[in-house]
């Protein structure tokens, strides 16, 4: 298991646990970040990802990206 950050892009992968603060948490659930959930990287930029979950296109900072254990 590793954070999201650590993810090679292209490279899909199952999102284990999401953690954080209670309003964090539930702010990237909403985004479709669940534990089951497939997930890969686009691109990493300097201070945010795009990601691909649930078949969207979603940008998250990489504080944000470090506390989805996949």
């Amino acid at each position: 298991m590793m954070p999201l950050t650590l993810a090679k892009a292209g490279e899909e992968s199952s999102i284990k646990k999401v953690g954080g603060r209670e309003d964090t948490r539930q702010f990237l659930e909403k985004l479709g970040f669940v534990p089951g959930a497939r997930v890969s990287v686009i691109t990493q930029t300097s201070g945010n990802m795009i990601v691909s979950v649930k078949e969207s296109r979603v940008a998250i900072s990489r504080e944000m990206a470090a506390k989805i254990i996949v």
